[in-house]
């Protein structure tokens, strides 16, 4: 949270909007506390695949695998907007496997 701006925001991947938006650092934290939080499964893997920087903006793109490796569950990006040296916006966006309906 150090990073964060004061009036930071975290659009997550997941909700209603599509994706519930957490805005100023008390409500981005407790967006993070849910979406990382504890649970009774293992942790997965999380490969970071590439980084792009630009003066105001940097993209990561990431994978994450299950336990044991044996698959991918997740394949996103997450694209950052910069205020000065502080992150001002999270924006999460994904692609998990499933079957489509």
């Amino acid at each position: 949270m150090d990073l964060m701006a004061e009036d930071c925001e975290f659009r997550s991947s997941l909700g209603a909007e599509p994706g519930t938006t957490f805005v100023g650092r008390d409500e981005v934290r407790r967006g993070y506390e849910l979406f990382l939080g504890p649970t009774d499964e293992p942790a997965p893997e999380t490969e970071i695949s590439g980084i792009l920087v630009n003066d105001d903006f940097a993209v990561v793109r990431w994978t994450s695998l299950s336990p044991d490796g044996s698959s991918v569950e997740v394949r996103a990006c997450d694209i950052f907007e910069f205020e000065g040296d502080r992150i001002k916006v999270k924006d999460t966006y994904r692609k998990v496997r499933g079957e489509l309906r």
